[in-house]
């Protein structure tokens, strides 16, 4: 689903502080003078004095290798048009946190003030020694084809204008198999292009070394079909120029056609039009965010239609995120001089053929589908798919080295996969496959403090973005106030409840309450009283009672005053002895669990035991395979005491009761995360392999100072407190999250819904 976005939450995201969406990070310690002496004067002039004597030294000794500029003048925005540099910046920065996220590739955006191409040239050509890669952006066309012509030409790095290639690398992908699935020849089948510009070229350049013949080709633009007799023609559009002069018009190209691509604008194909073409009609309709004919409007319109979009809420997006993050990265790994046609080619090959494969389980749950095969309805695998990186990127280096334009080869392939998956954190996209997962059947969630900001903002964002269904809970005329005072006006199609209007309901909740705690010193006016004060009580009974689906709290009030309320209403999930709660850690080098952070005192070892095959349970929800280290101060008992003695025990148990489970212990935390310390000194270790991703703390002291120390010197991202155990779905906010913590926690609980909704089914 694309998701709703409001004007004034867009300015809000980019204008929070830091601005912006980038930033530049040290990677070297610099907590010292003598660091200082290193990273600057006078330590700095040795790799200098290195460079100055061979130049490829500067691979050696700085970011050059991994550093890739996005360059742009902002004539060709978006569907903004020139708006100018200053203003194409917001985008510059997006394409550079996609490049990061995606590859693990970093980025300066440069906005030049400058409209004339050979002055660009002239001031890019000049950038060479800064970067490894040159990704142009948002130029128009026909400008934007003598830049990337002349700089390829003039430059010994790699350059690409994404706009044209990156479209075009991802729309041949889909052309393959869509030819494949229909039983059609690309040498054979007639091509329609509406629209001619950079990236309507780019395709079909590609279509053409892919084997499409020009003479099969009829390309329109806003004057229709483009032909030799209209003269005055530039360059790039002359190349597909017909002499044909029976036709004039899209309708009139379209007759009999086998493949329409459209790059122009919204709703030009019509239905009438679209029924006149060939048998299995290929229609990539790419217009964003209006198709060149709406989905569902085509589908109905031809049974027998393979077609493909730019939109991520229909089938085939093609999306130059499958592409430009991973054809950069194979690129700057073998320092390759340019991208040529050898590489594009090869990652179109590999986007073909990785659609073709088994898709993973975890591509599955993020999009919602119990089975994603080859077909019509899958051309092309989707952006959340972990398997791009070490699929396209191989096969690009690859292709570089066989056309000699890479300046080192890498000789172990196996090696090189793994380093890919941990450039980046293979599990990096977890967030965003819940969300995915969360938006295919939205759940009820009561937020039980809906009379603060920022949880109206999450569930406007939540409700904007199709992943819950917001209740809101509260004092009804300050929620209102605060829903026109922050324009969330979305919101007041919600439900509002509030227990102080509610008479006949809390009496209905205070009975039931009353009942389950009667015998635990629970009086019918103590109930009473918990439903009507606590909106904890109140929101936890509405779940409870089916009323919503899962409860958000914790913003404003300490954890236990949260919790305690859900275990007295809800309680713990059947067979399960404690709830225990998680943090997910998220840094540069991956996606990290621990348990316990929030409930848990003291526990034993029987207790940790309970802990431990709660979280391996919930690391599994995210789509992760547990390896799991039971922390201490001792390695494998090199010290004794009572916390080496309990975590050695609750492994040992553990390992009874689970056998597959990948688990050791005790064992101290630097070590559980080092491979080389892992493998140097404990090669017996069941972690020396691949070394931890869970981490179990012997008590909550422990583990909730070791997350919170990492949230704020060691710059991680926490997602939680996920709340494990609980019989509904019920999560607790950490206080003073953001709206987009917020957001995640929902995301998170909408799932768990889910997920208790198909238990109960399975009853």
């Amino acid at each position: 689903m694309c998701a709703k976005i409001r004007r004034q939450e867009a300015l809000d995201f980019h204008e929070s502080k830091p601005a912006g969406k980038i930033e530049v990070t040290p990677t070297k310690p610099l907590s010292s003078q003598h660091d200082l002496a290193l990273a600057y004067s006078p330590g700095v002039a040795e790799p200098c004095l290195e460079i100055a004597a061979n130049k490829e030294d500067v691979y050696r000794y700085t970011a050059k290798g991994n550093l890739v500029g996005v360059i742009s003048n902002g004539t060709a925005v978006l569907g903004l048009g020139n708006i100018g540099p200053e203003a194409s910046k917001p985008v510059m920065e997006g394409k550079g946190v996609l490049f990061k996220k995606f590859a693990g590739i970093d980025v300066f955006d440069i906005e030049i003030d400058e409209t004339d191409p050979d002055k660009f040239i002239q001031i890019v050509k000049s950038l060479e020694p800064t970067f490894g890669g040159i990704n142009l952006e948002d130029i128009k066309a026909p400008e934007s084809f003598k830049i990337e012509r002349e700089l390829r030409e003039k430059m010994s790095i790699p350059v690409m204008h994404d706009d044209q290639h990156g479209t075009a690398i991802i729309s041949s992908a889909a052309l393959i198999n869509a030819l494949e699935v229909c039983g059609k020849k690309i040498e054979e089948v007639t091509i329609v292009v509406s629209g001619a510009g950079a990236a309507a070229i780019a395709c079909t350049d590609l279509y053409t070394s892919l084997g499409a013949r020009k003479e099969n080709i009829l390309m329109t633009d806003s004057k229709g079909v483009v032909k030799k007799s209209r003269g005055n023609l530039d360059e790039s559009k002359a190349r597909y120029a017909t002499d044909r002069e029976d036709v004039n018009t899209l309708e009139e190209a379209l007759v009999g056609a086998d493949v329409f691509l459209g790059l122009s604008i919204g709703n030009i194909l019509k239905p009438a039009t679209l029924k006149k073409m060939a048998k299995d009609p290929i229609v990539f309709a790419l217009a964003n965010p209006d198709p060149e004919i709406a989905y569902d409007l085509a589908m109905k319109t031809r049974k027998d239609i393979l077609m493909a979009t730019g939109r991520s809420d229909h089938p085939n997006q093609v999306n130059n995120v499958l592409g430009f993050p991973y054809i950069f990265r194979g690129a700057l790994d073998v320092r390759a001089t340019a991208i040529n046609e050898e590489m594009k080619l090869a990652a179109v090959k590999a986007i073909a053929d990785l659609a073709k494969q088994t898709v993973p389980e975890m591509v599955l749950k993020a999009y919602g589908q119990s089975n994603l095969k080859f077909g019509r309805e899958y051309l092309i695998p989707k952006p959340l798919d972990p398997r791009l990186i070490t699929t396209i990127s191989p096969a690009v280096a690859k292709a570089a080295i066989a056309s000699g334009v890479a300046r080192i080869e890498i000789k172990d392939w196996e090696k090189y996969e793994l380093e890919l998956q941990e450039r980046i954190g293979i599990d990096q996209r977890l967030i965003s496959r819940i969300v995915t997962r969360a938006r295919r059947n939205p759940k009820r969630v009561v937020f039980a403090e809906a009379d603060d900001v920022n949880i109206l903002k999450a569930a406007q964002m939540s409700m904007d973005e199709g992943v819950a269904i917001p209740i809101l809970l509260g004092n009804e005329e300050k929620i209102i106030s605060l829903i026109k005072e922050n324009e969330l006006e979305g919101l007041l199609d919600c439900k509002i409840t509030d227990p102080y209007k509610e008479e006949a309901r809390v009496n209905q909740y205070a009975e039931v309450f009353y009942k389950m705690r009667q015998r635990k010193g629970m009086t019918l006016k103590m109930a009473q009283k918990s439903m009507m004060r606590s909106r904890n009580h109140f929101g936890a009974m509405m779940v409870q009672l089916g009323e919503g689906d899962a409860l958000i709290s914790g913003l404003s009030n300490d954890y236990p005053k949260t919790i305690l309320p859900a275990l007295q209403v809800i309680g713990v999930e059947p067979g399960i002895n404690r709830v225990a709660g998680m943090y997910i850690i998220s840094n540069n080098k991956g996606n990290f669990f621990f348990a316990d952070t929030t409930v848990n005192l003291n526990p034993t070892a029987e207790e940790l035991v309970d802990i431990i095959g709660l979280t391996a349970r919930v690391v599994k929800f995210f789509d992760t395979e547990p390896r799991i280290a039971m922390l201490s101060y001792s390695n494998f008992g090199s010290a004794r005491g009572e916390v080496p003695e309990k975590a050695a025990k609750a492994v040992k148990l553990a390992k009874e009761k689970w056998p597959q489970l990948v688990i050791d212990g005790d064992i101290q935390a630097n070590v559980a995360l080092n491979k080389d310390l892992l493998r140097e000194n404990y090669p017996f270790s069941e972690l020396a392999k691949n070394p931890a991703n869970t981490l179990i703390f012997p008590d909550l002291d422990s583990g909730n100072i070791a997350y919170k120390l990492l949230m704020e010197l060691g710059g991680a991202e926490a997602i939680g407190p996920v709340l494990m155990g609980m019989n509904k779905s019920v999560h607790v906010l950490q206080v003073g999250s953001s709206v987009r913590d917020i957001f995640n926690m929902v995301a998170i609980a909408v799932v768990d819904a889910q997920l208790n909704e198909k238990r109960e089914k399975a009853k």
